[in-house]
């Protein structure tokens, strides 16, 4: 089984050639690496102008593994092969390292490089990553690969200590400076003519088994460091430990790989590496699993305009009068901390009031708050905090709060919250549960995340006061007095604002708390009709502005645009949920034909400009002809599983446009897997802009791919769907 590894960016706060001059210092023996015995340059090459340098070495380690292993393979050591490439120019080192002892039974290749900071040509960077994939090994391939892992731990964990070490070295022999490689200066043709030779020779690999002859004509070019690639996924070890806190080696690398696979998919947004870190949590560090996690995420979070909610969405009066609840302060370890008096939540006036769209709405700006609070605190303590703490108080708990539509809204809604906001809960402090609390956790806690269930501490009676209780978790300034505490709410907020941001500093916050309703019964006055409650149902979870399809082998989805006003701009928006599916955009010439339930055809004109046939059929007729009665507008482009597509195209002419969506098999082959393969599916989301609405402003409309935007921007030029 092949693993795969990759480690954060480590910063040197020194120049480029100044560690290359400590990076030497390591061979051919290194005291700090007590593995590594000693190794030999086995070929050597530098360029006329001394820009380049190829070395390869071999380099001799010393097996760490238990005797019996050692016994068994029959050596004490192992040797690799080490190629580096230097240049000097571009200010780059490329190493790549494979193994040559047992090559046919473990393949382990380690690449490295040392470039320039993007942003401070003063600093250096350095990343490496390694594959591994052993074949076969004597019966050993678990204990090989846990000793193979834990060699390159240490590798990477000794990596930055050693380089340090001999740079003060250099110190202390009075080195603190290596000016960078400059041009020689005779500038004649011969040696212009050879510089261009290498730059136009340096495509393919290098062999430093070659000759030197042979080795100049084949000089590997680094590519250029571009500030926007580079900090697109790559992580520098300082920022991690300062803003995402301690993370094993492993940990660090499955965070690096799963921000290169959101930035490579989404080309826009990307999520901040603290969320990434939470999916990685929920999923225990599987890549892939916290990348199917997020994934419907983002489309959850797209699909019902999540990053709204805390700009749009309004309290509702009936909230801010009787929902017991509100941020409070922080906890000892400056988790932003929420009071809720669930005991004294009229949970039926509440959910006939506003119904579960209401408190599914108030739920998610709730969590929405608490990460911004998250992040504030983060930024203002000096430390990272990425999770927020609860305080449920449960005195009033009665037999009306296991109210049957309510317990239903609430585990709807904590299924909701688990998917989406993983791993944001710190601790949940559950105080004055009453007798009928066991039957409610009965209910509600089996929906709750085995690892969010741990984090729960319940104290039944006055067992929350004291030393033991509450003032273990919460500073004694901040327990509310309705707990016996000294806090009293004295500063209300505005309904929608987040507390700690209307001030400079978290100090500055502590001497601020929300005003936390009593709670108390709704006045029916204030209910729903039951006609409105029938109405509201639950758009979040069922109805929004995009439209789901799934579609089997040889179907496909098309939706009609008949269009009048040559110049308007059609949009799309569009998820692929499952599976692959190929997208097209074509124009007809002739009266498109229907198929009707009831036999006789109908054309587009006589039906539902945006009718679409139920059987997933195309309206393209076998006998027309391409050019002739039907135009392919834009090019058909393969979307594939988890990708989110945006794009437009300014219409032309007057006629019938149809966006498509098609099962896609990757290869005929692949027909007959597709029979029981599951279905694909397609959340999508179209506009028609009339021309008259984005004149002046084509140049804003752009095609983009982004798993968090919503529609599509109101504004245009033609372009294709891009991925």
């Amino acid at each position: 089984m092949v693993q795969k590894y990759q480690s954060p960016v480590r910063v040197y706060k020194y120049p480029f050639e100044l560690v290359m001059a400590a990076y030497e210092r390591r061979f051919p023996t290194c005291p700090l690496i007590p593995v590594f015995v000693g190794c030999e340059v086995t070929s050597e090459f530098t360029s006329p102008d001394g820009a380049v340098s190829l070395k390869e070495r071999r380099c001799k380690l010393n097996v760490e593994a238990p005797y019996l292993i050692k016994k068994i393979i029959g050596v004490d050591h192992v040797y690799f092969i080490q190629k580096n490439n230097l240049d000097r120019r571009n200010r780059t080192l490329h190493i790549e390292a494979y193994n040559e002892s047992f090559a046919s039974r473990v393949v382990v290749v380690e690449k490295c490089r040392y470039f320039v900071h993007p942003e401070n040509p003063d600093w250096t960077c350095f990343d490496q990553s390694a594959t591994l994939d052993i074949k076969s090994f004597f019966g050993f391939e678990n204990s090989m690969e846990k000793l193979a892992m834990k060699q390159y731990s240490q590798n990477i964990a000794k990596g930055k200590e050693i380089i340090e070490h001999f740079i003060n070295e250099l110190k202390k022999e009075g080195v603190v400076y290596i000016p960078p490689w400059q041009e020689p200066e005779d500038g004649s043709a011969a040696a212009e003519e050879e510089r261009a030779q290498t730059a136009n020779d340096s495509s393919g690999d290098f062999d430093l088994g070659a000759s030197a002859s042979n080795i100049s004509a084949a000089l590997p070019s680094p590519p250029m460091l571009s500030p926007s690639a580079e900090s697109q996924f790559e992580l520098d070890t300082d920022y991690i430990q300062r803003y995402l806190g301690e993370l094993s080696l492993i940990q660090e690398s499955s965070l690096v790989q799963l921000r290169k696979w959101v930035a490579d998919l989404q080309k826009g947004k990307v999520p901040s590496d603290s969320t990434l870190l939470r999916f990685l949590r929920a999923r225990d560090f599987n890549v892939e699993k916290a990348r199917e996690m997020l994934s419907q995420s983002l489309i959850w979070r797209k699909k019902h305009q999540v990053d709204r909610i805390l700009s749009e969405y309004q309290i509702p009066q009936v909230v801010q009068d009787y929902f017991p609840g509100g941020w409070h302060h922080m906890d000892k370890d400056g988790r932003p901390l929420y009071l809720l008096r669930l005991g004294q939540m009229d949970v039926k006036g509440l959910f006939k009031s506003v119904g579960e769209e209401g408190l599914l709405k108030l739920t998610l700006h709730v969590c929405e708050e608490g990460l911004q609070l998250m992040e504030e605190a983060t930024r203002t303590q000096g430390k990272p905090v990425s999770t927020w703490s609860l305080l449920v108080d449960l005195e009033g708990l009665n037999m009306r709060h296991l109210w049957r539509p309510g317990v239903k809204a609430l585990l709807r809604i904590i299924e909701i919250v688990e998917a989406n906001y993983p791993e944001t809960m710190g601790r949940v402090l559950i105080i004055r549960a009453p007798r009928v609390f066991p039957i409610l956790w009965t209910i509600v806690g089996t929906f709750i995340d085995e690892n969010t269930r741990s984090k729960f501490l319940f104290y039944g009676g006055n067992d929350y006061q004291g030393a033991e209780g509450l003032e273990n978790w919460i500073p004694e300034q901040y327990i509310p007095d309705f707990l016996g505490g000294s806090c009293r709410p004295n500063f209300p907020v505005e309904p929608g604002s987040v507390p700690f941001s209307m001030f400079d500093t978290w100090e500055d916050s502590t001497y601020f708390t929300t005003m936390v309703q009593e709670g108390g019964l709704v006045p029916k006055s204030l209910y729903m009709s039951e006609e409105e409650l029938g109405k509201e149902g639950c758009p979040l979870t069922e109805d929004s502005i995009y439209h789901c399809v799934t579609l089997g082998r040889g179907q496909v989805h098309e939706v009609l645009i008949s269009n009048d006003d040559p110049g308007s701009v059609i949009t799309w928006d569009f998820d692929v949920m499952r599976q692959d599916v190929m997208f097209s955009v074509y124009r007809t010439r002739v009266p498109v034909m229907l198929h009707t339930a009831t036999g006789p055809l109908q054309t587009i004109q006589q039906m539902n400009p945006l009718a679409t046939d139920p059987e997933h059929r195309s309206v393209i007729e076998k006998s027309w002809r391409e050019g002739q009665d039907y135009f392919r507008v834009e090019a058909p482009v393969v979307c594939h599983d988890g990708e989110s597509i945006q794009g437009s195209h300014v219409t032309s002419h007057v006629g019938t446009y149809i966006l498509q969506w098609k099962f896609h098999c990757n290869h005929p082959l692949d027909i007959i897997d597709s029979i029981t393969a599951h279905k694909a599916q397609v959340m999508y989301y179209y506009e028609q802009l009339r021309s008259s609405d984005y004149r002046g402003s084509m140049s804003s409309l752009q095609s983009a791919h982004s798993g968090i935007s919503g529609k599509s921007t109101r504004s245009g030029t033609s372009s294709c769907p891009s991925r």
